[in-house]
């Protein structure tokens, strides 16, 4: 612009240097000129808004116009069904006309026959009286009623005219409006065609505006027409309808009154007609008028009829012809429409132009003002540059517009400048051209302004549609939530439902199981009662007594079954009761859930409503999180369920098939109980036949017996009678054994019936059972369809992927139809441009190529229109594709999820073992804070040595911890690991610099044991050396300094061997963080080939379907454009054939008539050509949709040229991803070497380290050998100075020290003087030893405690984490079951589907024919209604021929009678000429040539007439002919007509079901998905109570066949029992008779001897009596004597026992002096422990005060400086010789480590040796000393006992002095009374015996004497 500008500014320098314009000007009117411009910008930006308003305004007025066409379109449809309902209606008027008049012609008939009858019956009468008189007046008057009566009854007739009259003028009226509508009609259609000739203008607008108004009107006036006609029709189908019932009403009057009349005939006859002959010729006129009149009213009746049905056909055609109109109408509506709208923007286009023409004309208006005032002025140098401004603007513009025109435009400008000066006139000239060109230019501009405006509009829709697909998708997201929030919810109440259920089931299972088990008791008892049937059995067939007995009790057993039976019936009632209740119930709970839905989908929305807030939406992910893990959890549950489930069906069909074994055994029963009846009953029948037969020999024997009874012999009378008593015996035992087989029987059939009620009952609880099944197994197939479709929707996410690539596909097609568009855009205005410039000079081919323009802009046009479509579609098919992409961004949502909560519980998983780790190192920090404390201790108080052993110790043991750590970090990393595969992409970089840091701290490691190796090398030998040079100055007797300098080395060796144990702790830890990070590394790089190979399947999958769908697609595309090509072919071969059809009907037709018809056809003629041009239009339009169509299928095989370009380009990036895989995997098996590398170095370095830690100990062993020998190599003097001297170090040493090397003798002499000193400090330094001792062991006690508490911690981690690493691999076979679950169900719903897809093509194949086929149905109307109107045409024509013909038959019949008088003019003229023969036979030769002239013209007519036939016969063959199309046609449109409403309905029925399958789909999933919640529910609250439900019966089951087994046992014992019993009890009888007999003999026996007896008794008790006196006086006197010996004797022995007590008690005495009791000791040892530190060595001098050593002696034992304790303890073990009492136990070979052993260990020895008794207990001779056992209260005894004062004294000591041990108890409470026998102690502490006699304990006074005593035992 810049440049422009420039060259501007040179050019106008060059033109304008004469005039003198200054540069400053011309920049002013530049920057005025910018001005402008920008000016007039803001104004076309203005003017493109006011269009944009205008535009919308437009889409609004279009889219109400739509509306309007839709709801014309309603109302067509409805006057249409109106219009059917009608005719239907008058088809059935029509039918109850004609079956009316039919009855009433039979009736008429009738009638007619019986007034005939009538009238010959009158005539007979007549003849029979001929004399007869006139009839009375009476009569006459009676005979002229009926006349009036008919003559009123048919006065109706004459309104039934003048409604036809009526009628036919309003039909008139409306074919006249008819007529006029269509003139209107063709008016209009002429005016639209010769708009569309001549082209737009602003009159148009107007004329389109008033067709739109009459458009409208006429849609009103048709409609009210409409309304109008149909409120007509049904008016005249009532007034029809009550004429009707008129007629008929009156026709019913008139047959009565017939019938009366006939009845007052007959009555006249029968009175014999007296009148007959005056009366007879009046009646039989009066009968025939009536007849006359009644046939007059039949025709009229008839002929109104017919013109009534004329009349509706007429209706009928003018309301088709009226909806036909309609039709056309429409379709001249919306072509007015279509013309408005390409005129309304035309419109504004002209007004656009105008109003810039109007601007530009302005502007120009202003310039030639301007220029006018310049001439008459002739200021040159302001016009100048007005002008120059002028022509600056025009220049511009003509630069807007095009480059070529610039350059001429300055050559022009610079040509005018130039000639400016010159002449004036030329530059006006050139001014006005200029401007024309401007105007040119303008229109360009407003040309280009316009494509400008509609491109904007494109991408105003394209950014609308764009934001409103942006809308829809986070419309679509939000509702996608809310339905996941409610499905989660649903599945939730599901669930709980499912556990009620399950609960529900359990119960339910239990309650058949104790049914079972019932079933199986009852199934014992009738066992029983088969074996007892058995038995019952066994006894008929040996005796029926017994059978009888049996049966009975057979039928109290029968009664009892029934009774249970009928209990049983009443529990299955009962049982079948809480069933229906139980469903009740859950019905109820299901409506409540479904309330609850319900309430939870309200809230639902509201919490919706406040999750648009941010803080909420992350609560609803930790939610969601918390959701699925129960989810998870729920899932493991349901397995189990199942599992559960499927053990439960085991079981069931385990009690299944013993049910059936016993069923089996049951019937085995019953047949073996059949087959036993059958049996009998052939016994019976033998008895029977038996029986039978002895009652004939009775009866043979009783003939005999009557004939021997004519003998009279009375022995045989007698034996007779006797027989005849036996046979009545015989008779009635007969009788009785019937009556018990009847008996038998009904038991038998009873039993039957209680067998058969009993199956019956088992039938139907295994029916019962069986239905369990079944719903048991519906339930699990629920469960697994919910598993199916959850599964199902994961594998949408995977078709999401390819839906994107389609859609990318698409948008790529997109563009390049936009780009071509807009190129086809480009190419339209440039033909715009040349039209617009090839104006003024029009040429023919000018005009041609204008044709072409046009032509190709209708392609252009249909090309849009499909492009529109396709863009359509494409629409739709991304609106799926959003849907699907919600889809999948649900499911990434999902996955996002899982892997957020697997992120989380890693984090946690982290922070629990970084807080173990920091406890744990805490805790090290702690023990190690301990021991440093603890060495500082030892290294003030004690030697070096004994801290470097601790210090060792502990160091090995923190480096055990840190390793145990390391170890368990370890573990719970692979736990983590496990977890954790979805983080490799975040750790690549990772794993590479670990692997560096690997190498190199490997590297390091290496080099840092290689120097720890030679530093401790170099440390022994440098020890080595040492202790050389110790060996050497301890022989040479070293000096002080060097002990110095050894201490000194030492503690430095100390410090650098912690410093190299602290560098080994460190790697070891670094080592095992390497190991745990390296294995983190493979994991992750084993998930990232996991990942890499799901990703090459997918891929994989992915290509083999984006083929198979463009295959699919393309091949289907393909096939159905084919389709409809050959349809489209068919339908214009049908077209063509149709055509030829007309044609040659035509021609037929103008052949066949003459004069009358021409102008007729020559109409049809023009109609036919005006369809074949519509034809051949739609011929046209097909063969370019043909085009389209292949060049769609063109596009089509680009596309898919694309796909496979893009489907290579998928192959490549596999095989690239392959590559990349075999790297990882070469980098995964290298790092698998380095690991195993790493591992072979860490044992060997474990090797080295145990090397090291060996040597060290060595040393160390070493050190203590040297300094065992130091010690040992000094002597016993020397020694102890050196250990003084080393324990005094610190404590002002250098002094004595200095004096050593002077001399050894004075060293000596010093040494034994300082000895007592040290001594002193000895035991100080001993007290404080064994203060260190002491804390040591507690520390070692507290080390102890803590290792042992963090070594079980660490047990229940390891514990746990097993527990944890089995529940996890649990969970992975668990997952892998449930993926591969997953995918089974993924392929079963892509199967699905694709299935639905197939059966959506299906659908929209069918709804493109059904639309094909109403195209079809709507030609064939409009062709039928064309056939129609040309048949309605031929028929005028035949109409017209028929009247020719009846024209040429009268002209016949005039002909034939001029022919007639002819003849007889001609015998006329032959008379005359035989009269007048002679003279005139000039005239006879005239008329002989007339009458030949007349012969000739009737054969002319002759054949004139039969050519005439012969037309009018064929005319009658093309009407029938054409009639018979008619019916052809009308029938195929009833055909078609059908086949469309079938079609329709079962389109209708398909979508109906379609979406009754799909709610029923969704419904069923809702049901389902809440079952299966429920019942995982249930099966999770259930699976315990199961697993406890099913141990206990498999319990129960093993008791109850133990309790059978035992009961079958017990059951053939007592069969066998029963058998021996009733063998018995027969013996018995026996026996009873028997002893009946003897004992009536014994009594009358015994009555004797008792008498007897009785007698001898009452002397000897007399005698007895006697004796027992005596014997009492002698009892009496011997007590006296008894008593007195007894209280001698006792006094005797308690005197000796006394004796015996004190002598023992003093000979123990004297023994137990010396010995020391246990458990005195054991309180003094027990009391030491207890007592503090301080006080220890007072509790030791009360001991030793106890044991009698003297307190010098103990002073001594406690200043002891190393044997302090020790010798203590082993004193008491057996060491010292201070207790001889207590018997030493030798020492045993593990004595020597003593020192080794605790504190607690050595006491624990000392009680075992203390525990074994040393003496055996003393025996006691005499036993009565066990009385005395009361003695211990110090109150028998008469002399207190020496424990007891020890005992107070030691009470009065524990009170009084603070010396003696405060430890000490009384006797009484030290030992218990009864102690085990085995025990050593004295006498009086044993138990006493149970085998000794016990007296109970006496209060004795010490004053009472044994006499006294005495006394009180004898009152005991």
């Amino acid at each position: 612009m810049a440049s422009w500008l420039g060259g501007l500014g040179s050019g106008l320098g060059q033109s304008l240097g004469q005039v003198g314009g200054s540069l400053s000007s011309l920049t002013g009117q530049i920057s005025s000129f910018t001005k402008d411009i920008l000016l007039e910008g803001a104004e076309e930006v203005g003017e493109l808004r006011v269009s944009n308003s205008r535009l919308r305004e437009l889409e609004s007025i279009n889219a109400a116009q739509k509306l309007e066409n839709d709801r014309l379109k309603k109302v067509c449809s409805d006057l249409e069904e109106k219009h059917e309902a009608a005719e239907i209606q008058i088809k059935q008027l029509s039918i109850e006309y004609r079956n009316q008049l039919q009855q009433k012609e039979v009736e008429i008939s009738h009638l007619k026959a019986r007034q005939n009858a009538l009238q010959e019956q009158l005539q007979k009468v007549q003849s029979a009286q001929p004399g007869a008189g006139v009839l009375p007046p009476s009569t006459t008057s009676a005979s002229y009623v009926p006349v009036v009566r008919h003559s009123s009854g048919f006065e109706g007739y004459d309104m039934d005219f003048g409604d036809i009259i009526w009628s036919q003028q309003e039909i008139n009226r409306l074919s006249n409006e008819v007529s006029r509508l269509e003139s209107e009609v063709d008016h209009w259609k002429q005016i639209a065609l010769s708009s569309k000739a001549q082209g737009t203008n602003d009159a148009e607008q107007s004329e389109i505006c008033k067709l739109q108004n009459i458009v409208k009107e006429l849609k009103r006036n048709l409609s009210q027409e409409i309304d109008e006609h149909q409120h007509e029709l049904s008016v005249l189908q009532d007034a029809h309808k009550q004429k009707l019932v008129e007629i008929t009403r009156r026709h019913r009057e008139e047959l009565s009154e017939y019938e009366e009349r006939i009845e007052e005939l007959e009555n006249q006859l029968q009175q014999g007609g007296v009148s007959t002959d005056a009366m007879g010729g009046s009646k039989i006129n009066e009968q025939k008028k009536k007849a006359q009149s009644l046939e007059g009213g039949k025709t009229e009746e008839s002929a109104v009829v017919k013109d009534q049905e004329d009349e509706i056909r007429k209706l009928n055609h003018k309301l088709s012809s009226t909806k036909e109109e309609n039709k056309i109408l429409l379709k001249e509506q919306e072509l007015a429409k279509v013309e408005k709208i390409q005129i309304m923007q035309e419109y504004e286009n002209l007004k656009s132009e105008f109003s810039k023409l109007q601007s530009a004309i302005a502007e120009q208006d202003a310039l030639l003002k301007e220029q006018d005032k310049m001439l008459q002025s002739k200021t040159l140098p302001e016009d100048i540059v007005r002008l120059q401004q002028a022509l600056l603007e025009a220049e511009n513009e003509i630069t807007r517009l095009s480059s070529l025109h610039q350059v001429n435009s300055q050559h022009k400008n610079e040509n005018i400048l130039s000639a400016y000066a010159e002449d004036q006139n030329s530059e006006f000239s050139q001014l006005r051209q200029d401007l024309e060109r401007k105007e040119h230019e303008l229109n360009a501009s407003v040309a280009e302004r316009e494509t400008l405006v509609v491109e904007l509009e494109e991408l105003d829709k394209q950014n609308q549609e764009a934001t409103q697909h942006v809308i829809t998708l986070k419309e679509q997201l939000s509702k996608h939530h809310m339905e996941t929030d409610s499905i989660i919810n649903q599945l939730k109440f599901d669930l709980e439902f499912e556990r009620n259920k399950l609960s529900q089931l359990e119960m339910e299972k239990m309650e058949t199981i104790k049914e079972l088990d019932v079933q199986k008791e009852k199934l014992s008892q009738c066992s029983y009662a088969l074996n007892d049937l058995h038995i019952s059995k066994q006894q008929l067939q040996d005796n029926i007594k017994d059978l009888q007995e049996q049966l009975r009790k057979a039928q109290d057993c029968n009664f009892h079954h029934k009774k249970e039976v009928g209990e049983l019936q009443q529990r299955l009632k009962e049982r079948e009761e809480e069933l229906y209740v139980s469903l009740s119930k859950l019905t109820e709970k299901s409506n409540q859930e479904s309330n609850y839905t319900c309430q939870d989908l309200i809230l639902k929305e509201r919490e919706v409503e406040i999750a648009k807030l941010q803080n909420d939406i992350a609560e609803n992910k930790q939610l969601n999180e918390e959701l699925k893990k129960s989810l998870s959890d729920l899932r493991t549950e349901n397995g189990k369920l199942m599992s559960a489930t499927e053990e439960l069906k085991q079981e069931l069909n385990n009690a299944i098939s013993e049910k059936n074994k016993v069923y089996l055994e049951k019937d085995s029963v019953v047949e073996a109980l059949k087959m036993e009846k059958r049996q009998l009953e052939s016994e019976l029948n033998q008895t029977e036949k038996r029986l039978l037969e002895e009652a004939r020999k009775y009866k043979q024997t009783i003939e005999e017996l009557s004939q021997a009874r004519s003998m009279d012999t009375s022995v045989l009378r007698l034996e007779h009678e006797r027989l005849v008593k036996c046979n009545q015996e015989k008779d009635f035992k007969i009788a009785e054994l019937k009556r018990s087989i009847e008996q038998m029987e009904i038991d038998h059939q009873e039993t039957k019936e209680m067998l058969t009620t009993s199956l019956g009952g088992q039938k139907q609880l295994t029916e019962l059972i069986k239905e369990k099944e079944v719903f048991i197994e519906k339930f699990k197939n629920q469960a697994l369809q919910v598993k199916q479709e959850l599964e199902e929707y994961m594998k949408v996410s995977k078709k999401q992927d390819v839906l994107k690539q389609n859609l990318e596909e698409k948008d790529r097609s997109l563009s390049v139809m936009k780009e071509e568009n807009n190129h086809l855009k480009e190419e339209l205005e440039r033909l715009k441009d040349q039209q617009s410039r090839s104006v003024p000079v029009v040429e023919p081919k000018t005009l041609d190529i204008i044709i072409e323009l046009e032509s190709e802009v209708t392609q252009l046009k249909v090309i849009k229109n499909n492009l529109e479509e396709e863009v359509e579609v494409l629409k739709k098919t991304i609106e799926d594709q959003n849907q699907t992409t919600v889809q999948l961004q649900q499911s990434l949502k999902e996955q996002r999820k899982e892997i957020d909560e697997s992120k989380f519980q890693c984090e946690q998983m982290n922070v629990t073992h970084k807080r173990l780790s920091l406890e744990k190192d805490e805790e090290i920090k702690n023990l190690q804070k301990t021991i440093e404390q603890i060495r500082t201790q030892l290294r003030k108080e004690r030697q070096i040595i004994q801290t470097d052993s601790s210090d060792l110790f502990q160091e090995t043991k923190v480096q055990t911890l840190n390793g145990e750590n390391g170890n368990e970090k370890h573990d719970l990393s692979k736990a983590e690991i496990e977890r954790l595969v979805k983080g490799i992409k975040e750790r690549e970089m990772e794993i590479k610099l670990l692997n560096e840091k690997n190498v190199s701290l490997s590297q390091r490691i290496d080099q840092l044991s290689k120097d720890e190796v030679g530093k401790l090398t170099r440390i022994i030998q440098e020890k080595d050396l040492e202790i050389q040079a110790l060996n050497a100055r301890v022989s040479s007797s070293s000096s002080r300094q060097d002990v110095l300098c050894l201490q000194q080395q030492l503690q430095a060796y100390v410090l650098e061997r912690e410093q190299v144990l602290a560098v080994l702790s460190e790697k070891t830890r670094e080592n095992s963080q390497l190991k745990t990070e390296y294995r983190n590394i493979m994991d992750m790089v084993a998930a990232k080939e996991a990942a890499l190979v799901r990703l090459q399947e997918e891929n994989k999958k992915l290509s083999d379907r984006s083929e198979n769908s463009s295959q699919d697609m393309s091949r289907e595309t393909i096939q159905n454009l084919s389709r409809i090509i050959r349809e489209k072919d068919i339908e214009i071969d049908a077209l063509s054939q149709k055509c030829q059809t007309l044609l040659t009907v035509l021609q037929t037709s103008s052949t066949g008539t003459d004069n009358g018809s021409g102008g007729v056809n020559s109409n049809q003629f023009e109609e036919l050509l005006q369809e074949r041009d519509k034809l051949k239009q739609q011929v046209k339009k097909m063969e370019e949709w043909k085009q389209q169509v292949i060049t769609t299928v063109q596009n089509m095989q680009h596309e898919s040229a694309h796909l496979q370009e893009e489907l290579h380009k998928l192959q490549a990036q596999i095989s690239v991803e392959s590559d990349s895989n075999s790297k990882l995997q070469v980098d995964y098996n290298g790092l698998i070497q380095s690991y195993e590398q790493n591992e072979k170095k860490m044992k060997s370095f474990s090797q080295e380290l145990a090397q090291v830690q060996h040597s060290i100990g060595q040393l160390y062993n070493t050190k203590d050998l040297l300094l065992s020998k130091l010690d040992l190599v000094t002597p016993s003097v020397t020694m102890t100075s050196t250990v003084s001297q080393l324990s005094g170090i610190q404590h002002n040493a250098p002094e004595l020290l200095s004096d050593e090397a002077k001399l050894l003798q004075n060293e000596l002499e010093q040494l034994k003087k300082k000895l007592q000193e040290k001594d002193s400090t000895i035991r100080t330094l001993q007290e404080n030893n064994q203060r260190l001792s002491d804390s040591v062991a507690t520390a070692s006690e507290i080390e102890r405690k803590n290792q042992e508490g963090t070594e079980s911690e660490m047990r229940q981690i390891k514990e746990k984490h097993d527990v944890l690493q089995k529940s996890l691999r649990e969970k992975d076979i668990l997952i892998k079951s449930k993926s591969d679950q997953l995918l089974s169900v993924s392929e079963n719903l892509s199967n699905k589907e694709n299935e639905n897809e197939l059966l959506k093509q299906a659908v929209t194949n069918l709804k493109e024919r059904n639309l094909i086929l109403e195209m079809d149905i709507r030609k064939l109307k409009e062709e039928n209604e064309k056939i129609v109107t040309r048949s309605r045409e031929k028929e005028t024509e035949f109409r017209a021929l028929q009247e020719t013909n009846m024209q040429f038959s009268m002209m016949l019949k005039e002909k034939e009678f001029e022919s007639h008088s002819m003849k007889e003019k001609a015998l006329a003229f032959e008379k005359l000429l035989k009269e007048k023969e002679q003279g005139k036979t000039g005239e006879l030769n005239q008329l002989l040539n007339e009458v030949k002239s007349m012969q000739e013209k009737a054969v002319t007519f002759q054949q004139e007439r039969d050519q005439v036939m012969v037309a009018l016969k064929q005319k009658q063959m093309e009407s029938s002919a054409l009639q018979s199309e008619l019916q052809h046609l009308r029938e195929k449109e009833q055909r078609l007509n059908q086949e469309l409403e079938r079609l329709r309905n079962h389109l209708l029925e398909m979508e109906d079901s379609y979406t009754r399958e799909a709610l029923a789909a969704e419904d069923r999933e809702v049901k389902l998905r809440k079952k299966v919640l429920t019942l995982e529910e249930k099966l999770v609250s259930s699976s315990t109570a199961v697993e406890n439900a099913s141990h206990q019966a498999s319990l129960q089951v093993e008791s109850l066949q133990e309790q059978l087994n035992l009961v079958s046992k017990q059951r053939d014992e007592t069969m066998l029992q029963l058998t021996i019993s009733q063998d018995q009890v027969k013996q018995y009888a026996l026996s009873l008779a028997n002893l009946q007999m003897v004992l009536e003999q014994f009594q009358q026996e015994e009555k004797a001897m008792y008498s007897a007896e009785l007698e001898k008794h009452k002397k000897q008790a007399e005698e007895w009596r006697k004796k027992a006196e005596n014997l009492e006086e002698k009892v009496v006197s011997l007590q006296v004597v008894f008593v007195y010996l007894l209280c001698h004797f006792i006094g005797e022995i308690r005197r000796e026992m006394l004796e015996d007590v004190q002598n023992k008690l003093m000979n123990l005495m004297n023994s137990t002096e010396g010995k020391v009791d246990k458990l005195l000791m054991r309180n003094l040892f027990v009391g030491h422990f207890h007592t503090p530190k301080n006080k220890r060595p007072e509790v030791l001098r009360l001991m030793g005060s106890i044991l009698g050593i003297q307190r010098e002696e103990l002073d001594q034992l406690l200043s002891e400086d190393q044997r302090g304790v020790t010798r203590w303890v082993t004193g008491w073990l057996g060491g010292g010789a201070g207790s001889k009492s207590v018997p030493s136990t030798p020492l045993r070979p593990t004595h020597p480590n003593i020192f080794n052993s605790s504190f607690s260990e050595l006491f624990v020895k000392f009680l075992e040796t203390e525990s074994c008794p040393s003496l055996p207990p003393p025996k006691l001779s005499v036993h009565d000393m066990k009385p005395l056992g009361a003695a211990g209260t110090g109150k028998t005894i008469g002399t207190p006992s020496n424990i007891q004062i020890i005992s107070t004294r030691k009470f009065s000591v524990m009170g009084r002095r603070p010396d003696t041990n405060p430890f000490l108890a009384p006797r009484s409470a030290a030992v218990p009374l009864i102690t085990p026998a085995s025990g050593s102690g004295h006498l009086l502490m044993k138990p006493i015996s149970d085998a000794l006699p016990t007296f109970t304990p006496l209060p004795v006074s010490p004053d009472a004497s044994a006499g006294a005593v005495l006394k009180d035992l004898l009152k005991q």
